[in-house]
């Protein structure tokens, strides 16, 4: 419920649970929200259906407690909204991958483990991991970011330089072992903690990813990015992109000359 009020005014939100527990429309009373739920006669794909046609920007899952509601969360994060917000309450992230891939192949979406691995990790980015200790504080533990693993061609034709025949095989029992580690124990994503809470306070103990800034840039008005642009560059020393544009001006303004204009020129008009 506290998220929504750091979202842009501008973005619509669709909410799709299987209970109403967010009231996010009495809460947010200007917010352009509309919440489904299914029903005895609607089920709850027939509400995300309708919804893909609603132009929304940010769809909400209530709690990712079921198989089929783990299908909806993977089918909205993909197609139907810029970014997909839901809960789990899995334990560690690795967990909440497994539940994830293991819901999609008992709903029968996929029927391979590891095509099903693939696209829980393409929709997962980032995990807000909550714990309630027990004399009842609640507090954020981590912040985990998910950075899927990239499949690369290893394989090589060397073979066709060597002379001999035991050469040959050499190569070729190279790329078989290139081939049987993909397959077996291919690496399909990694995890990294950005914030943790430790001793009481909030630590940062890794960078964003490159692509995750570029993606989180291109979501945000001036004034955000030119304080994310701060952040990244107090705490981790990154900083912000040159602008094509703005080094175009520079030059110009150096050499005495002001910016070329891009477009047609203007027709003169005579009286």
């Amino acid at each position: 419920m506290a998220m929504i009020e750091n979202i842009y005014e501008t973005m619509n939100l669709r909410i799709t649970e299987t209970a109403f527990e967010l009231h996010l429309r009495k809460i947010y009373p200007t917010r352009n929200i509309l919440s489904m739920r299914e029903t005895e006669t609607v089920s709850g794909q027939d509400c995300l259906d309708v919804q893909k046609k609603t132009d929304g920007s940010v769809n909400i899952i209530g709690e990712v407690a079921t198989d089929p509601v783990a299908s909806w969360m993977i089918q909205s994060a993909q197609v139907a909204s810029k970014f997909t917000l839901f809960t789990h309450h899995a334990k560690t992230f690795p967990d909440l991958v497994t539940a994830l891939r293991n819901s999609m192949l008992r709903a029968g979406v996929f029927k391979d483990e590891r095509t099903a691995e693939e696209q829980v990790v393409q929709v997962l980015n980032f995990d807000i991991h909550l714990v309630k200790d027990f004399r009842g504080r609640r507090y954020i533990e981590r912040v985990t970011e998910c950075i899927p693993v990239e499949e690369k061609n290893e394989y090589t034709f060397d073979h066709r330089k060597e002379k001999t025949l035991e050469g040959k095989l050499d190569k070729f029992m190279d790329n078989a072992t290139i081939f049987f580690s993909k397959t077996t124990n291919r690496e399909l994503y990694k995890y990294r903690n950005i914030l943790e809470y430790q001793d009481g306070n909030y630590v940062l103990t890794n960078p964003i990813s490159d692509h995750n800034i570029k993606e989180m840039r291109n979501n945000m008005d001036d004034s955000d990015i030119e304080g994310f642009n701060n952040f990244l560059e107090r705490n981790w020393g990154i900083k912000p992109p040159k602008d094509i544009d703005s080094i175009q001006e520079v030059n110009a303004s150096a050499q005495g000359s002001a910016p070329k204009k891009r477009g047609r020129k203007p027709k003169k008009i005579e009286a």
